[in-house]
């Protein structure tokens, strides 16, 4: 191939194509304040007499994504449980608070590379689970199921009816199964009738025997 020219390598370097700035999308990890310990660290009694500068190393400052998930869902159970001993119930030991923490993370990751199929899957895999575990929370207690989705902030949207869409090759395969089905039930009711009769003709020889 011939050699381009300078004003078409020139305009080949120099006209591409503008790439748009996206905006930076708030997370819900922003309302932590950075002075706040990590998890780990929160609770020991000796960071009362340590340095500021060892403080601030251990700070959410300087904490990465999953130390600070953490920590926000160390805050939902102290949210949602029933009492400041309660580390039995469903709702405390349950994915609900991790599944909400994780949901809004991918969430707001889709939202800056909507085209990450991955994270989607894994996005409604996790939605699919809450789903079943608030149903399971609102059959059995109803009140805690409200309180749990009013302190989680989440809504629960119940499955939809399964629908088929009715085919010619699907009612005839519908017919032949049903068909099959009880033409199966006629023969265990007949091997149920011949065994009730071998039972009382046995019945009726002992009592013969007897008598």
């Amino acid at each position: 191939h011939p050699a381009c020219s300078p004003v078409l390598q020139a305009a080949r370097g120099y006209a591409r194509p503008v790439s748009k700035k996206r905006k930076d999308i708030p997370s819900h990890l922003d309302d932590l304040p950075p002075t706040m310990l990590k998890k780990e660290y929160a609770n020991l009694p000796i960071m009362s007499r340590v340095d500021d500068v060892v403080k601030r190393v251990l700070s959410l400052e300087m904490a990465s994504q999953k130390e600070k998930m953490k920590v926000k869902i160390q805050q939902l159970v102290k949210k949602v449980r029933r009492s400041p001993k309660d580390n039995g119930s469903f709702e405390v030991q349950g994915k609900l608070k991790k599944g909400r923490v994780l949901i809004r993370t991918l969430e707001e990751h889709l939202q800056r590379h909507p085209k990450d199929i991955r994270n989607r899957r894994f996005m409604l895999m996790d939605l699919d689970r809450r789903r079943k575990m608030l149903g399971y929370l609102r059959r059995v207690n109803y009140s805690t199921f409200e309180n749990t989705c009013k302190q989680l902030d989440i809504q629960y949207s119940p499955p939809q009816p399964y629908t088929r869409h009715v085919t010619k090759r699907w009612l005839v395969k519908k017919a032949l199964c049903r068909k099959v089905f009880q033409e199966k039930q006629k023969l265990k009711a007949a091997v149920r009738l011949r065994q009730r009769r071998e039972r009382q003709a046995r019945a009726r020889a002992a009592r013969e025997q007897q008598e």
